[in-house]
């Protein structure tokens, strides 16, 4: 019998794919017996990007430990449900792609995914993909974007096109020699991102369904691919929805970083920057500061945090 320590590349329902990094040599896993991650309620124990331990005997291994976690990016799929959901472990960097047409961005969306990652320590970029179809019909909406997610909350936005090449070197250059993370709603591009990164993948795509202009679901699994300039990319399916989990409703504002730093002059601690009197949060969003449509994501987790305690 063989023992040893991997990574979690691939996995369809119970069966999984492993390989011992920085090697490529991928072997077929299952859990052994009913292991469950330790005060966990996550509906899969084990994601990719998890660090394993395991043995074989023959041609498939048992899993039999996940080791502890750097980060990882989890979600609550529906308001009500008690359960959660790991989309990926142990990540260097994510990159949130997203696009100002088709589909239009949903900015409580992304600012969900954006507070997550604040909450679990994964860096991240925003990538503005399908600038090809934006640039000269959208270049309002664009500064708007840039305005928002760059100059007031301080996040690295990255503009891209698959279709001509636009920001794909600087992907590939910040890919390497990393695990990272491509996410986002169906029908943005991270697969075809993704192949223009490296030619060699072939991640599925699919086409937007122009009477719902949204992407269909092309990615049914969770992946790890090798990129041959080194690095690996984990492509996830398109999300629709994406729930916070184990935020309480006074720590929401501490992980939107341009209300962080505006909330230290509050006269007030702790401060919700709701109805306060001297509440600098509130203040700067009438100034300019702090953009209302941040604000209101931020009044629509509070609320969603209360409703559902």
């Amino acid at each position: 019998m063989k023992t040893g320590t991997a990574t979690v590349i691939k996995h369809t329902g119970s069966h999984y794919l492993l390989t011992e990094l920085p090697e490529w040599k991928p072997f077929p896993c299952v859990i052994k017996g009913k292991m469950r991650l330790k005060g966990s309620s996550s509906t899969n124990p084990i994601a990719v990007g998890d660090v394993v331990r395991y043995e074989t005997e023959g041609e498939t291994g048992s899993i039999i430990e996940v080791l502890p976690r750097k980060n990882y990016l989890i979600r609550k799929s529906t308001n009500l449900s008690r359960q959660n959901h790991v989309i990926a472990a142990n990540i260097d960097k994510a990159f949130l792609v997203t696009t100002l047409v088709f589909p239009e961005v949903k900015l409580p969306f992304l600012d969900r995914i954006l507070l997550t990652c604040e909450v679990y320590n994964i860096p991240v970029t925003i990538v503005l993909n399908k600038m090809d179809l934006c640039r000269g019909c959208c270049d309002e909406s664009i500064s708007a974007f840039k305005k928002i997610y760059g100059e007031s909350a301080g996040y690295d936005i990255l503009e891209a096109s698959a279709a001509n090449g636009e920001g794909i070197e600087r992907l590939r250059e910040e890919c390497k020699d990393r695990i990272v993370l491509f996410s986002g709603v169906s029908g943005v591009g991270k697969s075809s991102l993704i192949k223009a990164v490296d030619p060699n993948l072939n991640p599925k795509t699919g086409e937007i369904s122009e009477a719902h202009l949204q992407g269909k679901h092309t990615t049914t699994f969770y992946e790890m691919h090798r990129i041959a300039t080194g690095g690996y990319i984990i492509d996830t399916p398109g999300i629709r929805g994406f729930g916070l989990v184990d935020l309480k409703p006074e720590e929401i504002a501490l992980y939107f970083p341009e209300m962080l730093h505006y909330g230290r002059d509050c006269r007030f601690t702790p401060c919700t920057h709701t109805h306060e009197p001297g509440c600098a949060v509130k203040e700067a969003v009438e100034n300019g500061g702090i953009s209302i449509e941040r604000y209101n994501s931020y009044l629509g987790m509070l609320e969603e945090g209360e409703k559902y305690r």
